[in-house]
């Protein structure tokens, strides 16, 4: 048989399976050892009433004949693309409800969303990355340039004229890993860029529910983005469904490669390779989206905010230079003293048996750099910046 020769130049070991190694090898090592984990983003926080609540209806219909569903629409049942458009709304953005295609996961969907695409296009991905972008260009035989952020620009690179066309354009904000957050402007310059280049950007927007003030929210909010861009959102961090697994992707009509509408070619492919959500989560999502549910959420993310200002506030004690830790989960630290982000991994978790994430898995200009998540637990968050303290005053 034939296989996938592109799965031969990826890396032998996908970035949070190694971490895992490293942490399991030190703690057989150390069985006594109380470890904190600081590195993957998975949320702490339980769901909220309002979705729970949503949970045990849903599940009490599924359980009576006059109320049980089967197979779930193609895109997603009307009241939760409705759901959805009507969030947007909120922030005045006009997305309409066959639009949206609900889907089990945004890491998902940012992988599949290349089925649309013809092999062999060119891949604008910023650097440092979310490993899945590069990856699933690298398994579907792409080429994939590179368009670096480091602290000179803020990790917040715009594209200018040798920046190359390119076919997709990947853009996560707030960043993932870094924390940075792109203003109006900046994604205008990205948009142009586009739409000048014939490109198509493709929007993360996961962690969106953390952004404050005047930021965007959604790519949306830029003129001109309708006709250039598809945008991954998810409930994942704002509602806490890491473990329960709903997102959406909003593909709008005005966008066209010549006459073939990009939005019939996901509902073709979804309809296809994808059987749904089930309605009980559906329904949980639809009350996460809610008035209510909304309130209750905005309590969870002022609670992992928190635990940013204090991983934030210990790292201005050490004057160690960051960025993120506002609008934003993550916080992308300097390793301190020149040390590389393996280096620093090995220390963190040998002194502080503190876990977090190497930059250098992110890309090479995460190399020396450093990933801490905000998702813990409040008490062991604390502990943990007291233990990274201590530890780098004694190191440094």
């Amino acid at each position: 048989m034939k296989v996938n020769e592109n799965f031969g130049r990826m890396k032998p070991s996908y970035l949070f399976s190694e971490i895992a190694k490293r942490t399991a090898e030190f703690r057989e090592r150390n069985p006594q050892a109380d470890i904190i984990r600081l590195g993957i983003g998975d949320v702490t926080r339980p769901l909220c009433p309002a979705v729970v609540e949503a949970g045990k209806k849903a599940t009490e219909e599924m359980g009576v004949a006059e109320t049980f569903r089967g197979y779930a629409p193609d895109g997603g049942y009307p009241f939760i693309r409705e759901a959805v458009s009507r969030y947007y709304g909120r922030r005045g953005v006009n997305i309409a409800p066959d639009e949206i295609f609900v889907s089990d996961g945004a890491k998902c969907d940012v992988g599949n969303i290349l089925d649309i695409f013809a092999s062999g296009i060119t891949a604008l991905v910023p650097d440092p990355v979310y490993p899945v972008y590069v990856d699933t260009n690298i398994m579907a035989g792409n080429e994939i340039v590179y368009i670096g952020g480091n602290a000179g620009n803020g990790f917040l690179p715009v594209p200018d004229e040798t920046t190359p066309a390119a076919d997709v354009i990947y853009i996560c904000s707030p960043n993932n890993p870094t924390g940075a957050v792109y203003d109006a402007e900046q994604l205008k310059k990205w948009v142009d860029y586009a739409r000048n280049c014939g490109g198509v950007i493709l929007f993360d927007a996961a962690y969106e529910g953390f952004v404050q003030g005047d930021l965007p929210h959604s790519i949306f909010e830029i003129e001109g983005a309708r006709e250039c861009a598809i945008e991954f959102g998810s409930l994942s961090k704002t509602a806490g469904f890491t473990g329960t697994r709903c997102a959406y992707t909003v593909v709008p009509k005005e966008l066209k490669s010549g006459d073939v509408s990009l939005n019939a070619l996901w509902a073709r492919r979804s309809a296809t390779k994808f059987n749904g959500v089930s309605y009980i989560v559906q329904r949980m999502a639809e009350a996460a989206l809610s008035d209510e549910g909304l309130k209750q959420i905005a309590e969870n993310l002022a609670y992992y905010e928190e635990n940013a200002r204090i991983i934030s506030a210990a790292l201005d004690e050490l004057g160690i230079e960051y960025t993120g830790g506002r609008n934003s989960p993550y916080i992308w630290l300097k390793c301190p003293n020149g040390m590389g982000s393996w280096e620093f991994f090995d220390l963190l978790l040998s002194k502080a048996n503190v876990v977090g994430t190497p930059g250098a898995g992110f890309g090479v200009n995460g190399e020396g750099y450093f990933r801490l998540t905000a998702f813990g637990d409040r008490e062991r968050t604390a502990e943990a910046a007291e233990r990274i303290k201590k530890t780098l005053r004694e190191e440094i």
